[in-house]
């Protein structure tokens, strides 16, 4: 059977190979050739990772912030091979971006039994910029991508051909999903709009029976999606997480007292974001995926816009944080859909030239992405966060190197080093590269200073060699007169013009590395 199934699909896996292969490349290509910094929520992640590695009692540490593991127990075996932290977070992405694109075309065949169109969709997804953003940054929005596709396929595999294996891979893949990120319980609470495919026989005991073995089914889907789930009561914090969820939505309550805000505005960011990212047209294609294939495939493109459009409603109206990487767990079927336009021989110049832009805007928004991501036409809340404010970590693997060398240089000597914040960018990032150095210690001294923190200047007293890491826009005090002696500095992107942080803090933060003098007390 296997040897048959080889046979007869060894053209259509070649092609698939290829377009992970380009696509694997592409990503790749980005975390290596120009590294963007890293993110403040990569950092916690990274270092969870690393010291769940090397202390087995605290691998539910996620917890504590109300997070879930999966993720940062999946990163541990890249941090054994691959040197550099950051580039082993951001490969376990890579990998499950390629999950993603595997699952996109595996579920158009299986809703619309269309090899051109499943070709399509794939490699629409492939070089997508808002695809290749993602999938190569340590985050656990990729993973939570991942496992909503497959999650996708398997309850669709499971009305349909009614078998207890589907409904129980169904269940692992969305016990993963759990595992992974809270918002997986949208995939829980759409698994049964695949009832849309159900063929009611003919006959009361016909139909009392499907129903029954239908129920069981599902019973066995949630049973072990939510068993699973519970591996997290091992952990001393599980309480945390719907703490921490409500820290992040708003009451059910939100939808009748206040509807439009921020609902209005956070529709016009989607569109925003998948303009910019999707790019263009995009969007031309999935409203024509919709209006072409509608007639002969209610059924299909239904169910897919209704996954689509649940999470989005949802988000939109209760996310008090909203921002393009919470629409990633539905950006995959954004591209079964486009892919569907395409599911007949297209001879018409308009759609030739349709798809032809979409490769070109695409190409051309990653060649930015991969050479100098100053220049690409990020959204404004992601430039901010990821390119300009002080969860862009720019230079930090540069202080660390200065830290490496100085402690290489000074063997007997100890290292203090004081950072702003105490949990984040700073000082989790500067922790992930000297996790190896025992000898240097970094600690978090808070936010806003306007002296210098009594353990620094402890432990300059106490004879160790002390520095303080710190964006300009947290230190209110002049350093010169703190007794701070400037080692390097190391400026991050340009601030746009107009926005609230270019007017009140200028047109650029930079991270400060200083040395604690004895002229700090």
């Amino acid at each position: 059977m296997v040897k048959n199934f080889f046979k007869n699909w060894r053209k259509e896996i070649f092609w698939l190979l290829v377009i992970i292969l380009f696509a694997a490349g592409l990503r790749i290509v980005r975390i290596l050739v120009y590294q963007q910094p890293i993110f403040a929520d990569e950092a916690i992640y990274i270092r969870w990772s690393q010291i769940m590695q090397n202390e087995a009692t605290l691998r539910f540490l996620p917890l504590s912030d109300g997070k879930q593991p999966l993720f940062m127990w999946s990163m541990i075996p890249f941090l054994k091979f691959i040197s550099d932290p950051l580039v082993a977070g951001r490969m376990l992405s890579v990998v499950t971006g390629m999950g993603t694109l595997v699952g996109v075309f595996v579920l158009t065949l299986v809703l619309f039994n269309s090899k051109r169109a499943s070709f399509v969709a794939a490699f629409l997804y492939s070089i997508s910029p808002f695809a290749i953003f993602f999938d190569s940054l340590a985050l656990v929005d990729s993973m939570l991508s991942m496992f909503g596709v497959w999650t996708f396929v398997f309850s669709v595999l499971m009305v349909k051909h009614l078998r207890l294996d589907f409904a129980m891979i169904t269940g692992m893949l969305l016990g993963g999903a759990l595992l992974t990120k809270s918002p997986a319980i949208f995939f829980a609470l759409l698994v049964p709009a695949s009832l849309i495919f159900l063929k009611m026989p003919n006959g009361k005991g016909a139909k009392i029976d499907l129903i029954l073995r239908l129920l069981f089914l599902f019973l066995a889907t949630y049973t072990l999606a939510f068993g699973i789930y519970n591996i997290l009561r091992l952990g001393p914090n599980f309480h945390m997480v719907g703490a921490r969820n409500q820290d992040y939505i708003f009451p059910i309550s939100h939808i009748w007292e206040n509807p439009k805000d921020p609902f209005i505005f956070h529709v016009k960011e989607i569109i925003e974001w998948l303009w910019l990212l999707g790019p263009s047209v995009l969007l031309l294609l999935i409203f024509s995926g919709v209006i072409l294939r509608f007639n002969k495939y209610k059924k299909e493109v239904l169910i897919v816009l209704f996954w689509i459009m649940v999470p989005l409603f949802i988000n939109a109206m209760y996310a008090k944080v909203f921002t393009a990487r919470y629409v990633l767990s539905v950006a995959p079927l954004l591209y079964v859909v486009s892919g569907i336009s395409f599911m007949k021989s297209i001879k018409s110049k308009f759609w030739l030239t349709l798809i032809g832009i979409f490769v070109i805007h695409s190409l051309f928004v990653d060649y930015q992405l991969i050479n100098n991501i100053q220049k690409a036409p990020l959204p404004k809340n992601e430039r901010s966060g990821y390119l300009e404010e002080w969860t862009a970590g720019y230079g930090i693997k540069d202080v660390s190197e200065y830290l490496k060398n100085y402690q290489t240089e000074n063997p007997n000597k100890k290292i203090v080093v004081g950072t702003e914040g105490y949990f984040g960018t700073l000082p989790d990032g500067l922790q992930m590269y000297l996790a190896d150095f025992p000898q240097i210690t970094v600690i978090g001294v808070g936010l806003d200073l306007n002296g210098i923190p009594t353990s620094l200047v402890e432990s300059l007293k106490f004879g160790n060699a002390t520095f303080l890491v710190i964006n300009d826009s947290r230190l209110r005090a002049d350093p010169n007169k703190l007794g701070l002696k400037t080692v390097a500095f190391y400026p991050k992107a340009l601030r746009r013009v107009g926005t609230r942080e270019y007017n009140t803090l200028g047109p650029k933060e930079t991270l400060y590395l200083y040395e604690v003098t004895d002229e700090s007390f």
